[in-house]
């Protein structure tokens, strides 16, 4: 056939794929699992000093800890290296149900407070992200319960109790209840919804302004760091909460006597009796975590939920 008689046959366009809504909830749920699965494998040991530093009290407090260094010091010479891992096992369990709990219910609010037409979209992604922290706070603050305490035991790794003897001594002093295994929950939910408002408005609003980059490592590089300045501001915006919480989920000061009993009968009482600064201890920690951290959970999902809607 004469090249001039040859039928050229025009590329069929490669629809994107299209998913119902079932399996979008169902993508956004793992991807926010693994999300949370890499953040606290990585971060853990920050978490655990930010709480070390939370619960004590003070000056007078024998076990006080001087500075972050003096803190790593002490517990790898008194407790040993795997001490920095102690409690992780509750939040492993509930990090996937934890950081999919979270991402998806922002999907869900985001997606809901959008018909709304009069309400301007910076702020449909805060309160979206406020009510994704109030759900899951009422989902993990049971683990939080758990690890907190274990936490502050000053045992070595080898003598810590186990996960599951905790929690069943807990249950079984105090039940599920306020006082039990739901203890501290105004505080977490104070945490959760303070941070994710401030952790989801800041970075979809900046990412939406900042534009995008070409160049894969470069964008990269502006998604992380709008991601590490989001965690880093919401870190600031809610420790007081997260201070109160350690202390209500904590060791009381007087074993038999609950002092800290409320989340915001135990800000002002701290701040009566330690002072304003009180209020944000263990901020370097949180800091060092959930700033790098908040990146690494962001864009760990981004990229699992992009992989699956790819792939499913």
């Amino acid at each position: 056939m004469d090249r001039s008689q040859q039928v050229i046959t025009p590329a069929v366009p490669v629809l994107p794929k299209t998913h119902g809504l079932a399996t979008l909830a169902a993508m956004q749920f793992a991807a926010g699992g693994c999300a949370g699965f890499v953040e606290v494998s990585i971060m853990h040991p920050l978490d655990l000093v930010k709480t070390r530093f939370q619960i004590q009290r003070g000056p007078e407090d024998p076990n006080r800890y001087t500075s972050l260094a003096d803190c790593f010091r002490k517990m790898y010479r008194q407790e040993g290296a795997l001490s920095f891992y102690k409690g992780i096992l509750p939040p492993i369990l509930a990090e996937t149900p934890k950081r999919a709990t979270k991402f998806f219910a922002f999907e869900q609010y985001k997606s809901l407070f959008s018909y709304a037409d009069y309400i301007p979209v910076p702020l449909v992604l805060s309160l979206a992200g406020l009510c994704s922290g109030l759900t899951e706070a009422i989902v993990i603050n049971p683990f939080e319960v758990v690890k907190v305490k274990l936490q502050a035991e000053r045992t070595s790794f080898k003598e810590q109790s186990s996960t599951i003897r905790t929690a069943r001594e807990i249950i079984a002093k105090n039940g599920f209840g306020l006082k039990g295994l739901n203890k501290g929950l105004t505080a977490t939910l104070g945490r959760h919804g303070v941070f994710n408002m401030f952790y989801f408005g800041f970075y979809h609003n900046v990412k939406s302004v900042v534009p995008e980059y070409k160049d894969p490592r470069t964008d990269f590089l502006r998604r992380f760091t709008i991601g590490l300045v989001a965690g880093t501001f919401s870190s600031f915006m809610n420790i007081p909460f997260d201070v109160a919480k350690s202390r209500i989920q904590g060791p009381q000061p007087v074993a038999g006597q609950i002092k800290y009993k409320s989340c915001f009968q135990t800000i002002f009482l701290v701040y009566k009796e330690e002072g304003f600064f009180a209020l944000y201890k263990g901020l370097l920690p949180k800091v060092l975590r959930l700033g790098p951290g908040g990146a690494i959970m962001l864009l760990v999902y981004e990229a699992a939920f992009d992989f699956l809607k790819r792939t499913l």
